[in-house]
């Protein structure tokens, strides 16, 4: 048991150093040598857990969508689905903030450079999974009536698009905490699940579910972006 722990933890410790090298030095920094250095272990540990460093690169955005997924699943259902959604808008933010290089992998941000085409299927199964989630939360809302008529994969990308702008964002440091999740993501929503056909009452209860003191919560030196 102890062996199968030290394992996964080692397994898990290269791909956090592939996903720093990936996102702050590019592709060409991922070697072997520079990948077992993150880890502190040795090249043979590279080989022995991916095999090569192409797999490697398709298990960084495998484990990259596979995070997300997990934090996104254990917001579960209720019976208000637009709650549920502002509960995915949270879970999304935490994941990206706690997971930085990884996130910029899988949306492009840092680039796979010659790897990326080890990689589609990954890509792609992932972005399903994670969708899949969003969708049914906006299905439930359109069903509800909470939401107008709609296409439920459009409404979905346009949340998806609100969450990863400000995502992306907030990572690049043009927007800082604490303040922007209350100045800025919180009054996002707010418009589109108004803008969505939603009850502007019910909007600001379900969004209570977003908590954005505590994703406000800590400091830095910068003031949050004003709007």
């Amino acid at each position: 048991m102890a062996r199968t722990r030290d394992s996964h933890h080692m397994r898990q410790k290269l791909l956090d150093g592939a996903a720093r090298l990936l996102a702050e030095e590019g592709p060409a920094a991922l070697t072997t040598r520079r990948v077992a250095a993150e880890a502190s272990t040795s090249t043979m540990a590279v080989y022995t857990h991916f095999g090569s460093i192409a797999t490697l690169v398709e298990a960084v955005v495998e484990e990259a969508f596979t995070r997300l997924a997990e934090a996104m699943a254990s917001v579960g259902s209720t019976d208000d689905p637009v709650a549920d959604i502002a509960g995915l808008t949270r879970a999304y933010l935490t994941n990206a903030r706690a997971n930085g290089n990884l996130y910029a992998i899988m949306f492009g941000a840092a680039s796979l450079g010659p790897y990326r085409r080890h990689a589609p299927d990954e890509l792609r199964i992932g972005r399903a999974e994670t969708f899949g989630l969003v969708l049914e939360a906006v299905q439930r809302a359109l069903d509800d009536g909470r939401f107008r008529p709609a296409s439920p994969v459009r409404v979905a990308t346009q949340w998806w698009s609100a969450i990863h702008g400000y995502t992306m964002l907030e990572l690049g440091g043009y927007i800082t905490r604490p303040g922007g999740v209350a100045k800025v993501l919180a009054p996002l929503l707010e418009s589109l699940f108004i803008g969505l056909g939603d009850d502007p009452a019910a909007t600001l209860r379900s969004i209570a579910q977003l908590d954005s003191g505590a994703l406000d919560g800590g400091t830095q030196d910068q003031p949050p972006l004003e709007t």
